[in-house]
This record gives structure tokens, sequence and C-alpha cells, in this order.
């Protein structure tokens, strides 16, 4: 049996990235964006180098497998992250941001709305909570709420309209807010 040196090991590495690396680029290219095609690639790359006695003389098609496989691991690992960052939201919301110098009267009245939203969002189920927090407090919009829930961008936008529309019946449960007069037709102010 014939020992193959570093440089031999090495010659054939540097033939098989050269015949592999833009044809494995673009089929990524097509399928995912910049940043996780180029990770994907270096992870391709690295089970070329491990597995370079099991490459066959058709490399690309080998080449493109393993690609895929890595690409597949890829999503799974986002996945992962996208539920654990949606799960720790969910337990432990980021605090409310407070001014500065507000008004002594104005601290009461928002802590008293924040206890009625807090309130009326316990009320909710907790899908429709996560989704009014990942849009409130987060900031996201429909279609990133949707990359975070692993839904699509038209379900996101469902679920949120209906979980606000959820909310506001909550809140409208538990009463007025506080410094908030309902319109009254027969109001004088109404009449004005």
């Amino acid at each position: 049996m014939r020992v193959v040196t570093d440089t031999e090991r090495e010659k054939r590495m540097r033939n098989l990235v050269a015949l592999v690396v833009d044809p494995v680029r673009r089929y990524l290219y097509r399928r995912t964006d910049a940043a996780t095609a180029d990770d994907v690639i270096g992870d391709t790359l690295l089970v070329c180098w491990r597995r370079l006695d099991e490459v066959p003389d058709d490399a690309l098609p080998w080449a493109i497998v393993v690609a895929r496989q890595c690409l597949s691991n890829a999503r799974r690992a986002e996945r992962r992250r996208t539920r654990l960052i949606g799960r720790i939201i969910a337990i432990d919301p980021p605090p409310a941001a407070a001014d500065e110098n507000p008004a002594a009267s104005t601290v009461d009245e928002g802590t008293a709305d924040a206890a009625r939203v807090t309130a009326a969002l316990a009320g909710l189920r907790r899908d429709d909570a996560e989704i009014l927090r990942l849009w409130a407090w987060d900031e996201l919009t429909s279609p990133q709420i949707a990359v975070v829930l692993g839904i699509s961008e038209n379900a996101a936008a469902i679920r949120l309209h209906r979980a606000k529309a959820r909310l506001k019946q909550e809140l409208l449960k538990s009463g007025n807010p506080t410094g908030h007069v309902p319109y009254d037709e027969g109001s004088e102010d109404a009449r004005r």
C-alpha cells in the first residue's frame, strides 16, 4: 500500500477546491443568502478535507451533496436559535424604557396603563401574547415575525391582526384607560 504524503494530499485538495468551489457557491447562492452560503462553503470544504480519501473521481456531485447537507444543518441551527430567542423573550420580556424626567401624574397614569396592558396580555393565549410582544417590544415587522416564528409572512400578518383585535377586546373588558374619555354622541364635546 502506497503512503500518501502531506504534499500530495494538499495538492489533491487544491485541485478539488478548484473544481468544486465555484459550482457549489452558485448552488448555494441560489438557495440561501450570501453570508449563509459562504459559511456553508467553508463547512463543505472542511468535510471535503476530512474525507478527502473518500472523494470519488466525479467529485462535483459528491461535493454538492455535502453542501446540501451542510445547508440543511445550518438551517436547522438557525431555526433552533430563532425558537430559543422567542422563548427567552416570552419568558423574560425586555423592560419598558422609561422617560428620564416624567411628570409624577404621567408616571402614575403610565404605570396604570402598563398594568392594564400586562393584565390584558396575561389574559391572551400564549401565542397571541408572544406575537404582540415581538411586534410592540421588539419592533419587528410581520415579515420579521414570520422568520422568528417559522411561519409565512401572510400567516404572521394575519396572526398579528387577530392578536391585536383580541388584545383590544381584553382591554375593553378591563375598562377605560387612565385619562381616556369615551366618545359619546350625546355629549356636549361631541356636538362642537
